[in-house]
């Protein structure tokens, strides 16, 4: 049972997080992701729906994700 638990908090520690606030932030970037990919998979079927949806997601969650990254390495 240890070990288990090393396996589910191991990523979580590397990264400054509980295993819940890892769970939150993970939840947070993988679900606008999956619903842009419902929405690329319209756009693929219909290709004047959609137009923007996937790369607007992907940038935003890049920014999101470089800002915080900054930000981590900018506090003590």
């Amino acid at each position: 049972m240890n070990h288990l638990l090393r396996l589910f908090r191991a990523h979580p520690n590397s990264v400054d997080e509980t295993y819940l606030q890892h769970m939150g932030a993970a939840f947070s970037f993988g679900l606008p992701m999956f619903i842009a990919s419902l929405a690329l998979i319209v756009h693929a079927l219909f290709p004047f729906l959609f137009v923007k949806t996937g790369s607007n997601v992907v940038t935003a969650l890049h920014e999101r994700m470089v800002t915080a990254r900054k930000r981590q390495r900018a506090s003590p």
